[in-house]
Parts: C-alpha cells; sequence; structure tokens
C-alpha cells in the first residue's frame, strides 16, 4: 500500500473513532442533561402531551388531565380552580410549573422511581404511559369553610386560613385571597397564558402570592402566646399567678408618646405597679403586660422560644415555585434586640413577623402538649389505578414547651374565648381555646392587620386554625370580628359528625 493511501486510511480511521467517541458520548454520558434541557422542545412537548396524574382532595379530583383534540392530546384541567390553586398550582408549558404541580411533578408525570412497576406493565402492554396521583391533606369541608368565609367579606379581601391536624402536622385547610384560575395559564393557547399571567402579576392584589406561606406579617397579639410560653418557661411565673399590669407603660430608653404602650382601655389594672392575674392579661389581650414580661425576659429568650416554634427557619417542602425554590417565606424574630424593641417584640410588633401557617403552628404546638410536628400536604402517593405506594409519617419539628406550660396556657386560652376577645370563636357545647390579634401595618396608608388563631376542641384537640385579613371592604378591622367567625365555621367543619 503506498504513502498516500495509508495516509487517508488512518485519517478515515480517526474520523470513524471520533464519530464513535461522539456518538457514544452523547447517546450516555450527556443524554440526561439534553434531555433535561428545557430548550429541547421535543422532550417539553412529549412531557406535555402525556397523560398526567391527578391531584385529589379525598376521591375529588382538584387537578387532572382530560384527553383534547389537538397535538398535545392532553390538557390540564382545574375543577375548582379558585379555591384550590394556591395548593395545586398550576401545569404550563416548557416548564411554567408551581405548587404541587412542581413540588410532585415527577409522580404526576410518571417519572418518579415508586412508579416504576407501573412504567414497565405500560410497556409490556405497549399502552402510553400515566402518572401516578397526589392525595391530599386537605379536608374540603374545612377547605370550603375557610374560602366561603373569607369571600363573605368581600370581593377586595386580601387574606389567608391556615388548619393544622396538631398531633400530625396534617395541612387540613389551606386558602389564600385573592385567587386566580391556573386553567388560564394551562391551557394550549400559549400567548394567551404569557398575557393572562402578565396580567395577574401585575395585579396590585397580588393574586398569585400563597398568602398562608408566602406574606409574612406583624402577627399582633396572637404572639403574645409565644411570649407567655416564654415566660412560663422561665419558671419565674405560673398560669395561675399574677404578672405585670397596668393601664400604660412607658417602654426603657423612650420617652413621650412614640415609647408608651396602652391597652385602648381594657381592664388591664390602674398604676405602674399593678399585678394582675396572667389568664386575665391574656383574656384583655393586655399590651402592658406582655411588653413588661419581653423586656424582663429579654430578646435572647424570647427569640429561642419563637425559634422552637419554627420562627427563622423552613419547614415546609409540599409547596414550589416555578424556579423549584419553595413557596415558603420564613416568620422572624429579630435577633440583638434593644430594650424598647424586645418590648413591642413581646406583643408582636416591631420587626416580628409571621405567615397564618406559622401561627397556626403555634397553637397546634400548645394544643399537641407542646409538641410541633411539621406540616404537611402530600397524604399519600398513589399508582394510576389508585394502589398507594407510600405516604408520609408524621415528623416532629421541636418540644417547643413542657406538657404543663402547653397546659396552662391551654386554660387561659379558653378563658380568653369563653370571658375575653375570642368569644366569636366559641362553639356551643365544644371548649375552644383562642387568641385575637390585630397588629399594626407600621404605614399610614395601609390598615391594621386582624387575626385570629384557635384550637379545638381543647381537651381533645382536632384542629388548630390560623386566620389573617390584610385588608377588607369592612368598616372595622379586628382580629375576633373578623377572623373568629371565619376560624369558627373552619373548627365545626373539621368536628362535625
Amino acid at each position: 500500500m503506498n504513502k498516500p493511501i495509508r495516509t487517508i486510511s488512518a485519517f478515515c480511521l480517526v474520523l470513524f473513532l471520533a464519530l464513535l467517541a461522539n456518538a457514544t458520548y452523547l447517546q450516555y454520558w450527556a443524554a440526561g442533561d439534553y434531555g433535561d434541557d428545557a430548550r429541547n422542545r421535543r422532550v417539553v412537548d412529549a412531557e406535555y402531551s402525556r397523560e398526567r396524574g391527578a391531584i385529589l382532595v379525598g376521591r375529588t379530583p382538584v387537578a387532572q388531565s382530560v384527553p383534547v383534540d389537538d397535538q398535545y392530546e392532553f390538557l390540564r384541567e382545574y375543577p375548582m380552580p379558585f379555591q384550590y390553586a394556591p395548593v395545586t398550582g398550576y401545569f404550563g408549558y416548557g416548564g411554567a410549573v408551581t405548587g404541587i404541580e412542581k413540588s410532585q411533578n415527577d409522580v404526576l408525570s410518571g417519572d418518579d422511581d415508586r412508579l416504576f412497576v407501573t412504567r414497565l406493565v405500560d410497556l409490556l402492554s405497549n399502552e402510553a404511559a400515566k402518572g401516578g396521583d397526589i392525595s391530599l391533606t386537605i379536608n374540603k369541608d374545612a377547605q370550603q369553610a375557610a374560602w366561603d368565609g373569607l369571600n363573605e367579606l368581600g370581593g377586595g379581601t386580601r387574606g389567608a386560613v391556615v388548619a393544622l391536624e396538631p398531633a400530625t402536622g396534617k395541612v387540613l385547610a389551606m386558602v389564600s385571597t385573592p385567587s386566580f384560575d391556573p386553567a388560564t395559564l394551562a391551557s394550549h393557547d400559549f400567548a394567551a397564558n404569557q398575557a393572562a399571567y402578565d396580567a395577574l402579576a401585575a395585579d396590585p392584589a397580588k393574586p398569585l402570592l400563597n398568602r398562608a406561606v408566602q406574606d409574612p406579617l406583624p402577627p399582633g397579639s396572637t404572639f403574645k402566646i409565644v411570649t407567655a410560653a416564654a415566660a412560663l418557661e422561665s419558671g419565674r411565673y405560673t398560669a395561675d399567678g399574677d404578672v405585670p399590669g397596668g393601664s400604660t407603660y412607658q417602654l426603657p430608653q423612650t420617652s413621650g408618646e412614640t415609647g408608651l404602650v396602652d391597652n385602648q382601655g381594657r381592664a388591664c389594672g390602674a398604676g405602674n405597679d399593678a399585678r394582675i392575674p396572667f389568664s386575665q392579661a391574656l383574656e384583655q389581650s393586655c399590651n402592658t403586660t406582655f411588653a413588661r414580661l419581653a423586656v424582663e425576659l429579654g430578646g435572647d429568650a424570647l427569640g429561642e422560644q419563637a425559634e422552637k416554634f419554627g420562627f427563622n427557619q423552613e419547614y415546609f417542602e409540599d409547596l414550589q415555585s416555578t424556579s423549584g425554590d419553595s413557596t415558603q417565606a420564613v416568620s422572624t424574630f429579630p435577633d440583638e434586640l434593644n430594650p424598647p424593641q424586645t418590648g413591642q417584640a413581646g406583643f408582636g410588633q416591631f420587626d416580628v413577623r409571621a405567615t397564618p401557617l406559622q401561627m397556626a403552628m403555634v397553637v397546634a404546638g400548645i394544643a399537641n402538649q407542646g409538641r410541633v410536628m411539621k406540616p404537611y400536604l402530600v397524604g399519600e402517593v398513589q399508582s394510576a389505578d389508585s394502589d398507594t405506594i407510600d405516604a408520609p409519617e408524621p415528623e416532629e419539628l421541636s418540644q417547643a414547651v413542657s406538657p404543663e406550660t402547653a397546659a396552662g396556657l391551654t386554660e387561659m386560652l379558653v378563658n380568653t374565648v369563653n370571658d375575653g376577645t375570642a368569644g366569636p370563636a366559641a362553639i356551643p357545647g365544644i371548649q375552644v381555646a383562642g387568641k385575637t390579634g390585630t397588629a399594626e401595618s407600621g404605614r399610614d396608608d395601609v390598615p391594621p392587620y386582624a387575626w385570629f388563631v384557635s384550637f379545638a376542641p381543647a381537651d381533645n384537640p382536632q384542629v388548630a386554625v390560623a386566620v389573617m385579613i390584610e385588608s377588607a371592604d369592612v368598616d372595622e378591622i379586628a382580629g375576633g370580628l373578623l377572623g373568629g367567625p371565619i376560624a369558627k365555621s373552619v373548627m365545626e367543619a373539621v368536628l362535625k359528625p
């Protein structure tokens, strides 16, 4: 063989080896990356055309795929759109996915390893792969009661309701208003989807915001439960003992009106040296008492107690944003507080911020003998044939307070419903524990926020509720007036025979 032929042969061999190496790399090493790349239209179209699993409440689908006569074959449908949108999220083209649709995407799309047998059976039977179903922990009657309660306040209401099962952390209700229709973001008309999203994103009422977990606001007097817990845990006070009272209290290192705390005429004792029963202080929601207690305990002790209830940490994993990040906004208790800031923090002001989910966890922890459970929304993972393949186990987040402290607080919170400011949540024949809250927004152009937290039955708790009203078309903003009836209806929905 002459030299030119040998050279060409060697060159062709190198090209063949390079081609073989490239094919091996693309089909073996890089296949996963190319398959997951959002720019891969073939993969995106295939996923969008798959029969996706349902999201269920009981046996009722709140998100499901229905067959349609177009190139994508299936369309995502949301039978109760506004009521469940903050929970389900939406499934749009090209990775526009949020909520349970996002966090449970592998199950709903059928790609989860736990559905391997189902995929294998579909392959052998030459049937199109189907996604698995997600059964939520939501109690449909509690969800309906929460939704109705918020909407009865008027179409302009911005607020949220969260209900938990204290012993497990199951989310029994999660509602946020205003809401949106996920179908407008999941249709096969992509231009219309984008227009709908742009309109929702520009809406000053923020309908895409899940206020139950994404909107931390000053919790006001509902935070007094945390301050009371810290005082009892310190050993300096008892539930049946006395605490500092008084009609006014000048915060340390302050003078004049800016540092003066009052009780707006509630019965909290007279004179700077007044002492009143601890139960009375909670029943009457005495700002002077809880400011004094906070200053006495100190910011560090108050912060440690708040963190035992879940402040300053992430713990809710069942909802995700389009980017894949958790949608949970962290509820915060600030550090390095000076004495006047500590006093304000003692009744849920200054820079204390909490979501409705966080405040539901506070009362659920008290209801559960001081044990705070991690909240969760996914009750069961099911195959397309409705066989249960996984069910999450309840998980303890912390022992926030001792059982003795929880029992003492429960008794005081029952008195707050029976004899104090939380009366609107009373249920005939059932002991209810509850606390009102009205928090200053800190802005002259923004009205106060109304809060209400409760649990029932007090002697065998089955449900804990937090209601937050950010704004409503009403003349008076007050936690008991607005939130109490909603909490009552949610508790009744759970407790009904």
